[in-house]
């Protein structure tokens, strides 16, 4: 913006705000404000309409300032609205800065919460599959003493006279 918007915007006079500029010029490095040059200030004058040069006017070129140079402004200059200005930067600033605190703290918090969860999942992963491995294991012994044991089956056919005695000796039955 333009010092002559600025002063505008300040309620102060463009000298008012050009001479606070130069008795501060410490507060405003190239990047919060510069002097626009001959050339650059000729094409502003031919772009607005301007007071002749003998009348009054502008001879000096305008000082541009930045973002930066505009919240400056209102710490180097006295009018109420610079002051009221002056005052919302800084509580916005503080705000900004608390917001950004919880965020981090936040966001910390969240790490930390996600990290037990995925050590609970990994835990409880393991567990599960061991446990299910045993129950597994379990049942199928469990089955296998549920199931009734077949008795052993008479061999089909004829024995030879031999086994035949055997047999029966074995079973209590002859002789």
């Amino acid at each position: 913006m333009l010092d002559v918007d600025l002063a505008a915007l300040y309620g102060v006079q463009t000298k008012v705000l050009v001479q606070a500029v130069k008795r501060n010029l410490a507060r405003f490095p190239d990047d919060f404000m510069f002097q626009l040059t001959a050339d650059e200030f000729s094409a502003l004058r031919s772009q607005t309409v301007t007071s002749n040069t003998g009348r009054g006017g502008r001879r000096t070129p305008p000082y541009a300032f930045t973002e930066h140079g505009v919240a400056m402004l209102s710490s180097v200059l006295h009018s109420e609205r610079a002051v009221a200005v002056n005052i919302q930067i800084m509580r916005t600033f503080v705000r900004v800065r608390e917001l950004a605190t919880s965020h981090r703290d936040l966001a910390k918090r969240l790490a930390e919460l996600e990290e037990k969860t995925d050590l609970l999942a990994t835990e409880h992963d393991t567990f599960s599959r061991n446990t299910r491995n045993q129950l597994r294991q379990l049942f199928e012994a469990m089955r296998e003493l549920m199931t009734p044991s077949e008795p052993p089956k008479r061999p089909i056919g004829f024995l030879p006279a031999e086994e035949k005695k055997n047999t029966k000796a074995r079973s209590g039955k002859g002789a």
